[in-house]
């Protein structure tokens, strides 16, 4: 319609333009002439908006595109470095090449790689459905989460406890973000690294990379149980025994206790008041297990972490006062406050004891299976630790040759 109209008077001008120079009139020519610039100016103007408008709206619908479809990196490229490797991290939520075609792909992430920062990853993975019957068929899996320096020296060992029993577990890793070697493609761990950034002991980035590694697992949503382990852990039980405990549990087992000595009321800090007061106050070892409720509590916090961070600085450390004491203010009635991984403190100091070749046996092994009374269910049982620390690489052999008899591994 708009075309018709600037025809009809663009011949009107043209009529009389021939009319006043055959009069001679050189005002009206001038005149004329200036219409007709003007006229093109407006039509150029006009097809110039509404090219520009027509990109704007294409490019908003395809960022919107991009967003709507952001999943983790396909695995037919490998995972970028910079991406899983490092503490710098590109602009966030970029989408793959891939866009999520199924409920599945959602639920469930194939790939651990991404780009999203640490405030983004919390976020997304806090988010909870308030309808309780699945729309697919899901199989819980328990989530192993390593919490490493480096490499796993300890791995052909893991590598025999899963051996079977794919679909019914996860494993995710954080490492040192200078550590760049790779687990082979046969290896349950290859690829299983999330984005990982510097943790110090005793600190806040320690709670960091746990809460990282516990966002990370809870994007998949058939992840019903979260264990945080370390380079040095082992398991004393095979994989269908300690699948069941948790399973079968009613609580999370998460070391929490008021410990009056020094360093433990004595690392309380007075500033921390009134958000956390003494009584609150609680201690506990930093290897955790925990259902996916407690999980997401976990790292949904934003209350008490800031106050921890602030004031829980060596000789205070984070990593055996923030989750004990978090967990008691908010789901008390979901712990065991107990731990399920066995360390030997009894010599003393900051660190418990490690174990080299000769330290290992069957009786030794035997002794942390059975050696101990503690409550589950409601109930009493000899069956208080799944998994123990810290071995050294050494034991790796005689573990070995150990673990087919009596742990019932597959070898």
């Amino acid at each position: 319609m708009k075309q018709c109209k600037i025809t009809v008077f663009l011949k009107d001008l043209s009529i009389r333009f021939r009319k006043e120079v055959r009069e001679g009139s050189l005002q009206a020519t001038t005149t004329v002439v200036l219409c007709l610039s003007m006229v093109s100016f407006v039509v150029i103007l006009a097809m110039f908006i509404n090219n520009n408008v027509k990109k704007y709206l294409l490019s908003e619908d395809y960022s919107y595109y991009q967003l709507a479809t952001f999943t983790p990196l396909s695995s037919g490229s490998p995972c970028p470095y910079f991406l899983c490797n490092s503490f710098l991290s590109p602009p966030s939520l970029q989408p793959s090449q891939f866009p999520i075609t199924s409920l599945r792909d959602w639920v469930t992430p194939k790939e651990l790689c991404h780009s999203m920062n640490d405030k983004e990853l919390l976020w997304r993975a806090s988010m909870v459905p308030h309808i309780d019957e699945y729309p697919y068929n899901r199989t819980p899996k328990v989530a192993f989460m390593f919490l490493t320096r480096g490499s796993l020296p300890l791995a052909p060992l893991w590598e025999m406890f899963f051996k079977g029993h794919e679909g019914l577990y996860s494993i995710y890793l954080h490492k040192s973000p200078e550590f760049t070697n790779q687990h082979p493609e046969s290896s349950v761990f290859y690829q299983r690294q999330i984005p990982s950034k510097p943790a110090e002991w005793g600190r806040a980035t320690m709670i960091d990379a746990e809460r990282r590694l516990l966002a990370n697992a809870l994007l998949d949503f058939s992840n019903e149980r979260f264990v945080l382990l370390s380079e040095t852990c082992i398991p004393v039980f095979n994989f269908s025994t300690i699948y069941n405990y948790l399973m079968n549990s009613n609580q999370s087992f998460l070391g929490s206790f008021d410990d009056p000595r020094h360093m433990g009321r004595g690392r309380y800090n007075k500033r921390m008041r009134p958000t956390v007061t003494l009584s609150d106050w609680r201690k506990g070892s930093q290897w955790f297990e925990a259902h996916r409720k407690v999980a997401i509590e976990m790292i949904s916090d934003v209350k008490y972490y800031p106050v921890f961070r602030d004031h829980c600085r060596p000789s205070c450390y984070m990593d055996e006062h923030y989750f004990p004491t978090l967990v008691t203010k908010i789901s008390p009635e979901l712990n065991s406050n107990r731990s399920i991984t066995w360390v030997d403190w009894s010599g003393g100091g900051s660190h418990p004891t490690r174990f080299v070749r000769k330290d290992v046996s069957e009786a030794f092994l035997n002794q942390i299976r059975n050696g101990f009374n503690c409550t589950y269910n409601g109930g009493i049982t000899t069956v208080c630790f799944l998994f123990a620390r810290k071995f050294h690489p050494s034991t790796l052999d005689p573990l070995l040759r150990i673990a087919p008899g009596l742990l019932g591994f597959r070898s």
